[in-house]
């Protein structure tokens, strides 16, 4: 059986089994940047990936004529807690394994990476649906209870979504007809703590509000107050109704204002609610668009689903929303994407976020996250097959048959260029497959002097 796992880690050196034999392996060390191929006993094949830098990342695509069907392996972030990368392995085709290595980066401070140039629009910020949905089980839940807000954000999300209703004169997080129980100002508090913690303060949290009940103004008001009153007062939000730079909002939050009323109350009426669509029609498939101060917002918030059979279109339709326009238009764009859909009773939250069954065996469906790290890593290994150097023939062994391993070295030539907001469902799940670090991942690339605020 064709068999891929990581065999041996050290801080620089990271080591990739491709079979039984000790020394069928992919090395990563950090030397210098070269190709080798290895002679040992036959099957065997080496490839040492040298001098590994931020900006030189290499894809090594695997491919072998094997009567195993690899497409089973799936897709997977494979374990690397003592290694200084991150290691994915995705079964591209039949018989073709590519593994796509990433520096490990700073889940909990990635911002700090940033230029304070860059608008939030040109940069790929994960987010939670209905945040802190941590009940009603399995229709309401929508992330699990061991991840409050402490632990997603120290995970890297940046962006929540937060749904509220008014009980008892309180504003509590609600999804749907189920109580979450938390009340507004305990999440503005956890908010405020990590914004002003040492790793926090280089980091920015879009809070998205929305109404779960009626009574605009009254809703609008109690928001309002809480915003002035709540932990870390006024200064601690960014308010404006226009995309801000990071550097404008470094240890602030960015409200983005999707409940109702004229803004009355509120220093600035509408304009001073944060970011406030002017529209958000219901479960639009095809999404929809609108302006914000000179920036096309394109949004794909398509839920209702008929069923777990619509999985494969939903991330189809929330994926291709991130890949920039080309050529590149003359206004900056937002792109905003729910990774999320629920219909009762054959689209549970669950169901369409993580799947089920065995789907690498054709036994269950493959759910939208994983889907969702398949295309990323599509696209990264895509790129990078531009540079594709296949083995010579001076450097292949005579006596490799056809049952042997083809191996190729890619290293990138264009770098993709994915950006968004994105809002996703049970979001440490499917846990092999590692969607936020990719996430963030995609902030490093695509980047040049001049172009999105960088410098």
């Amino acid at each position: 059986m064709y068999h891929v796992s990581l065999a041996n880690y050290t801080n620089d050196t990271l080591s990739v089994s491709l079979g039984n034999h000790p020394n069928n392996a992919i090395e990563v060390d950090s030397l210098s940047f070269v190709q080798q191929s290895l002679r040992s006993k036959k099957s065997s094949r080496v490839i040492r990936l040298q001098n590994l830098t931020e900006k030189t990342q290499p894809a090594i695509s695997l491919s072998t004529r094997h009567k195993w069907d690899s497409r089973r392996f799936g897709c997977q972030l494979i374990d690397s807690k003592n290694s200084s990368y991150n290691v994915y392995r995705i079964a591209t085709a039949k018989k073709h394994i590519t593994f796509v290595i990433f520096p490990k980066r700073n889940l909990t401070s990635f911002l700090a990476d940033m230029p304070s140039t860059l608008p939030l629009s040109s940069l790929m910020l994960p987010g939670t649906h209905d945040s802190v949905a941590f009940y009603g089980w399995p229709i309401s839940q929508c992330q699990e209870s061991i991840t409050p807000l402490p632990v997603q954000f120290a995970l890297g999300i940046r962006i929540i979504d937060v749904r509220l209703a008014i009980i008892n004169g309180v504003l509590i997080s609600y999804h749907g007809l189920y109580p979450q129980r938390l009340p507004f100002l305990d999440i503005i508090q956890q908010v405020h703590d990590f914004l002003t913690s040492p790793e926090g303060k280089s980091e920015t949290i879009i809070m998205s509000i929305k109404q779960e009940d009626i009574g605009a103004v009254l809703f609008s008001k109690l928001v309002h107050d809480a915003v002035l009153n709540g932990p870390g007062g006024r200064d601690t939000w960014f308010l404006e109704n226009r995309i801000p730079t990071l550097g404008e909002v470094r240890g602030k939050v960015v409200m983005l204002s999707r409940f109702g009323g004229d803004g009355e109350g509120w220093e600035g009426g509408l304009e001073g609610m944060g970011i406030h669509p002017s529209t958000w029609p219901d479960s639009k498939k095809d999404g929809f668009e609108w302006w914000l101060k000179g920036t096309k917002v394109r949004t794909q918030d398509w839920y209702v689903i008929p069923s777990f059979l619509s999985i494969p279109e939903k991330a189809e339709k929330a994926s291709q929303i991130l890949l920039q326009q080309s050529p590149s238009p003359p206004y900056p764009v937002l792109s905003i994407s729910f990774f999320s859909a629920a219909m009762f009773p054959l689209a549970l939250p669950h169901v369409v976020a993580c799947g089920f069954g065995m789907p690498s065996l054709k036994l269950g469906v493959e759910g939208v996250n994983s889907r969702v790290v398949k295309w990323l890593l599509s696209v990264f290994s895509q790129a990078g097959m531009m540079g594709t150097t296949n083995l010579s023939s001076a450097e292949k062994d005579p006596s490799d048959s056809e049952s042997e391993m083809e191996t190729k070295l890619v290293q990138w030539t264009t770098e993709p260029r994915l950006r968004g907001w994105c809002m996703v469902d049970f979001f440490t799940h499917p846990v092999e497959t590692g969607l936020v670090s990719l996430l963030i991942e995609c902030n490093y690339w695509g980047r040049k002097a001049g172009e999105e605020g960088w410098e």
